[in-house]
């Protein structure tokens, strides 16, 4: 070899992932590098030009700048730059600039992705995107049109219930769905209904199905997840799982169906709430949480799946502390909603929550009435508050009179924080676009929700401060040492992951989804539906779901070493923790963020 390139060889061995080549490699690799001398001040490479190769600092410094200008990141030796538009496609998505005199080795693209082929360590460290493999075979992640069957079999509700039977038997079912002629979804019926309602009442086989089906039965859409299926067979003890898409019967998921469901933890911890008897028995269950968190992070499971099944669980002892509330209190004297915001809204949940919620009444309410309201509250919000959800800190819960009132009144907060769009009123704007229902009567939501979005987004200036509140949080992105870490108090040089991480992430998902009037909750679905709707760009979409990825999964990481190592789980963590390839990759993650933050502030959200 030559110096010059023994010189490239001796400093390749000191950067990841170059210091896990075999040494004939390196040579090789070393001699595919060639050496540019850059004065201060010189762009390396301009946004949305083609990029030459990846480049990395061999002395020197860069800055990075997004297509606006601003500053998201200053490297220094041994960093590399441009993966990510060449990772995509071949154009630069930031704008580098030395920032004094520089010697910068650049690979060319070509053997970029050689190496990357043929090395794990360079795919790993240079291909940013999720293994969509390893999730298709995750079953806890598939989704219910994965597992039910492809041609429903249904009948009319005039059927007789003798023909009923010979339909299971000849197509080797237990269950049918009774749909009217348009093939809408009206009820069920099984052989259990069958025997039970039928045989054992000795009731003639002409008898209509219509007479001992289950009418207007609890029903998931083909996007759902598995674990929604179990999650409520278990939770109200049934067998068959009706599926409805657009209001039609699409198919029918029994028990059968699930037995190469593999999520069974969550599973058993929602049949157990369902068991309990009282608060103290749900406790002992929810106790097993960081256990189950532990489990499911080891397993690799992505973190949308990990955070759907633990807030499945909350859902869970949710409905089941309503359910014991009514039997102490009686049936409530007119219609509710109980919903959750903030993190269990967003159905996000991780081993650290509090508990954010609210309850919609009927308008039909009587001030008499509102009495047992406040009891069912107040009985619902201790029973979580025993569960380890523990009360909110700004008091972002039904127990406060504020957040426990009839639909008309909650039409006339969100009518009055989007006409006039205070500080106060962004911040509860942006908790209350985040709610869920969790249990009672789901249409007192519905038209509330959709016209609530529909009103936001014409109201340009109540998107204006929704876009200027959603800049509140930022990275953690230091411009000389990569973080920037808290620097006095119990969290000294940590960064926080919920704050400074997920957050402005589900800021700007927020923002997107009222841009779009989409009704998604969900911070991952708000951006893939935003993508699909062209409120941001595909390519946007991407990077800022990747960036996203990466966080929210460093986050629950963490949380799962906290709990190993016997501490409580929280958000904070020192980037001294982690190894340089861990670094990178978060550090990269928040300047994709941050980039998606100067996009919108400067008025591209649509841009992405």
């Amino acid at each position: 070899m030559s110096d010059s390139i023994d010189k490239i060889a001796a400093f390749l061995a000191t950067v990841h992932p170059y210091d896990s080549l075999p040494r004939d490699e390196l040579a090789r690799v070393a001699g595919s590098f060639s050496r540019r001398e850059m004065p201060a001040r010189t762009d390396v490479y301009v946004f949305g030009e083609p990029l030459p190769g990846l480049f990395l600092i061999e002395d020197g410094g860069v800055e990075i700048l997004d297509r606006n200008g601003g500053l998201v990141s200053l490297l220094g030796p041994r960093n590399s730059f441009g993966e990510r538009g060449l990772m995509r496609d071949g154009l630069a998505v930031t704008t580098a600039r030395t920032t004094e005199d520089s010697s910068l080795l650049l690979l060319p693209a070509a053997e970029l992705r050689r190496l990357t082929a043929g090395f794990p360590a360079f795919e790993r460290f240079f291909n940013r995107s999720r293994g969509s493999e390893a999730r298709a075979n995750d079953l806890s992640a598939r989704k219910v049109s994965d597992l039910m069957a492809r041609k429903p079999v249904a009948c009319r509700p005039d059927t007789p219930v003798a023909e009923a039977a010979r339909q299971m038997r000849e197509a080797h079912v237990s269950s049918l769905g009774v749909t009217d002629a348009e093939g809408r979804l009206l009820g069920i019926v099984t052989t259990r209904d069958l025997s039970h309602r039928v045989l054992a009442e000795g009731r003639d086989g002409a008898v209509p199905v219509a007479e001992v089906m289950t009418a207007d039965p609890v029903t998931l859409t083909p996007d759902a997840l598995g674990t929604d299926i179990l999650h409520l067979m278990l939770e109200r003890r049934i067998g068959h799982l009706p599926i409805v898409q657009g209001g039609r019967f699409a198919g029918m998921i029994t028990q059968t169906d699930l037995t190469r469901f593999q999520a069974l933890s969550s599973a058993v911890l929602i049949r157990d709430l369902a068991d309990a008897a009282s608060v103290a028995d749900m406790a002992a269950v929810t106790a097993r949480i960081p256990s189950l968190l532990v489990q499911l992070v080891g397993g690799n499971n992505a973190h949308e799946v990990v955070t759907r099944l633990v807030t499945d669980i909350a859902d869970a002892v949710t409905r089941r502390l309503l359910a014991m509330a009514e039997a102490e209190l009686g049936a409530p004297p007119v219609p509710y909603l109980w919903l959750a915001c903030g993190s269990q809204g967003r159905q996000e949940q991780t081993g650290v929550s509090d508990q954010d919620n609210c309850l919609m009444i009927d308008d039909a309410v009587t001030a008499d009435d509102m009495a047992y309201f406040r009891a069912l509250a107040e009985s619902v919000s201790n029973g979580l508050n025993a569960c380890g959800y523990v009360f909110c800190p700004g008091d972002m819960m039904a127990t406060n009179p504020r957040w426990c009132q009839p639909v008309r009144v909650w039409r006339d907060y969100f009518r009055g924080w989007i006409a006039t769009p205070n500080p106060e009123a962004q911040m509860l704007a942006s908790v209350m676009f985040d709610l869920r229902p969790i249990g009672g009567a789901a249409s007192l939501f519905g038209e509330l929700q959709a016209e609530t979005l529909e009103a936001a987004s014409r109201n340009s200036i109540f998107v204006a401060h929704m876009v200027s509140n959603s800049l509140k949080h930022t990275p953690p992105l230091g411009l000389l040492r990569g973080f920037a870490t808290i620097r006095s108090g119990e969290h000294r040089n940590q960064i926080d992951l919920k704050h400074n991480g997920v957050v402005p992430v589900a800021d700007l998902a927020r923002v997107y989804a009222l841009q779009g009037r989409l009704a998604a909750v969900n911070t991952r679905a708000r951006l893939l539906a935003a993508a699909e709707a062209g409120v941001i760009s595909a390519s946007g979409a991407r990077d800022l779901t990747e960036a996203y990825d990466l966080i929210a999964e460093t986050r629950l990481s963490n949380q799962a070493r906290n709990i190993r190592a016997g501490r409580k789980p929280d958000n904070f963590l020192a980037p001294s923790d982690l190894s340089d390839f861990e670094r990178s990759h978060l550090r990269d993650a928040f300047v994709v963020v941050r980039t998606m933050q100067s996009a919108i502030g400067q008025g591209k959200g649509m841009l992405g």
